[in-house]
């Protein structure tokens, strides 16, 4: 039986009326602009179940074009979020979908950038603020954002893995969680590693620089807002 938190009992600190309509998808699309990278120029937010049907009432329109631009969910900003994004020249499309046998709150993120390069994150809001990530590029993932996070694209060759975690533990970092999705052996494959504590950016210029990596990006933990 999992252990609940007085976070989980109550709620995250927010603005907004429900914690899976407006923290949740702040979140969720923090992470999906933190995987994206800077320069994004258009998203498409694919909307699913009570998403598609409630997300101007509950505000979560506003919430994950604010997790776009890299808010928290209790940033007073968020209210004002679409006009920030149109401002900055973002272009934003909501658009109702039919994602499968999911979570009913769940959003599929098509993030278009200022080099033409197009990538795709699709998540959940499982309530109480928390999220779920599980596919990145039409890749199988799964990882929550409660911790500190690697996210590797590498060549699916031997000793790789050895590389990434023998630096760290160099730098005393110990991996709480690690999985690995590949699509055939030899060929590509995505690595989610979480660590129990920060990693620095010159960990990851020595991750960086392992010849099989061909992206890698760290998703920071959900840190809880002060009021």
């Amino acid at each position: 039986m999992r252990n609940y938190s007085v976070f989980d009992i109550i709620g995250p600190i927010m603005i907004g009326p429900s914690s899976s309509h407006t923290a949740g998808a702040a979140r969720l699309a923090k992470v999906a602009a933190s995987i994206s990278g800077d320069k994004i120029v258009k998203v498409e937010f694919l909307l699913h179940g009570s998403f598609a049907e409630t997300y101007v009432g509950h505000g979560t329109d506003k919430a994950l074009v604010a997790g776009i631009l890299n808010m928290e969910p209790w940033d007073e900003n968020l209210k004002d979020s679409i006009k920030i994004a149109q401002e900055k020249g973002i272009e934003i499309v909501f658009t109702p979908a039919d994602l499968g046998e999911v979570h009913p709150n769940t959003v599929k993120f098509i993030i278009g950038k200022e080099d033409g390069s197009i990538r795709q994150v699709t998540g959940s809001s499982i309530g109480g603020g928390n999220i779920f990530i599980f596919d990145i590029d039409n890749q199988a993932v799964e990882f929550t954002g409660e911790r500190p996070t690697l996210l590797t694209h590498h060549r699916d060759l031997p000793g790789v893995i050895s590389k990434i975690s023998s630096i760290l533990y160099e730098e005393n970092i110990n991996i709480a969680n690690m999985r690995v999705y590949r699509n055939g052996k030899g060929k590509m494959a995505t690595m989610a590693l979480e660590t129990d504590s920060i990693i620095t950016e010159e960990v990851m210029n020595k991750i960086k620089n392992i010849s099989e990596i061909d992206n890698v990006k760290y998703i920071n933990p959900i840190v809880e807002g002060v009021i």
